[in-house]
């Protein structure tokens, strides 16, 4: 699941003041973090297809109703500037193109302003926190980096990052109660979510056999 990337992948389509900083240069990293859950490939993420999504990787009916709503609902408007008040903005959509706009503070800063991934700032996560494995987080270093990412006053991106990882610990923890390096970058390029709906429909099937 480990993405192996070379200084070439970040060269193109980087501006001039964030070259050398490690950014990906292909699609949107943010928005290739988010497809997933465009259940009907339209570039726009409804409800339904947040709850379907979640469902998809595992997670339980109320998280999945849960997050459907509170995501759709903190989202929609952020990636949908201009919309006039309509019957089709009460429908919560989240406009895949335009995910950038909704990025929160107090998080890891793996995504920059534009939603691509910046490489160094992944490394920066273990180099500062993983104190127990080099390549993984225990539950309590998790907890230390959020508080260490806190932005004064900003309650809203405290919620988010806390609700984001702390989901994430508890569906893709190992059974050590390590979330593993690996895992997290699966994370940031989604590739994490399809591999676990893989494995999802792959125990289905064995307990129809």
């Amino acid at each position: 699941m480990a993405s192996s990337l070379t200084s070439n992948d970040f060269q193109e389509g980087v501006d001039d003041e964030d070259a050398g900083r490690g950014l990906v240069s292909d699609e949107n990293a943010l928005q290739k973090h988010v497809a997933f859950f465009d259940r009907n490939n339209d570039g726009i993420i409804y409800p339904w297809e947040t709850f379907q999504g979640f469902r998809a990787i595992g997670a339980g009916y109320l998280l999945s109703l849960a997050s459907a709503f509170l995501i759709n609902l903190g989202l929609s408007r952020k990636t949908r500037p201009g919309k006039a008040f309509s019957l089709e903005t009460l429908m919560l959509g989240v406009e895949v193109k335009n995910i950038h706009m909704a990025k929160h503070g107090s998080d890891s800063g793996v995504y920059d302003s534009k939603g691509r991934f910046v490489s160094w700032k992944f490394e920066e996560i273990f180099a500062k926190f993983a104190r127990t494995h080099s390549d993984a987080l225990t539950s309590d270093e998790l907890k230390a980096m959020l508080k260490a990412n806190r932005e004064p006053k900003d309650y809203r991106g405290w919620v988010a990052s806390w609700t984001e990882w702390i989901t994430l610990y508890n569906l893709c923890k190992d059974k050590e109660g390590l979330l593993k390096k690996d895992t997290i970058r699966g994370v940031y390029d989604g590739s994490l979510f399809q591999q676990m709906e893989r494995e999802k429909l792959a125990a289905a099937g064995k307990k129809k056999e």
